[in-house]
């Protein structure tokens, strides 16, 4: 009788440690599935938020490139001025002579 009833609980411990082998199994699947998919995801933020920068670097890049062209505008009309300046002053000088 001792030896049935400690065969039985034998058995009764094994089918308790190979269901528990069996729910960690499952559990370190579904904490590996989940850790990809957060993996995948932060791949994708990562991805979004480099394409976000490489735009405002272009839109940066372009603003910058408006300003240095308005500025030589700005120096080539400001440089016309002054010399159709001087070329008055230089006839005046000329005509009261």
């Amino acid at each position: 009788m001792k030896k049935v009833l400690i065969a039985a609980m034998v058995l009764t411990l094994s089918m308790t440690f190979m269901t528990s082998c069996r729910d960690t199994k499952d559990k370190a699947e579904e904490a590996t599935e989940e850790a990809a998919e957060t993996l995948d995801k932060a791949s994708e933020d990562l991805k979004e938020a480099a394409d976000d920068a490489a735009d405002a670097m272009k839109e940066a890049g372009e603003k910058a490139l408006d300003s240095i062209k308005k500025a030589g505008e700005e120096t080539m009309d400001a440089a016309e001025k002054a010399g159709q300046d001087m070329k008055e002053a230089a006839k005046k000088a000329i005509d009261s002579i």
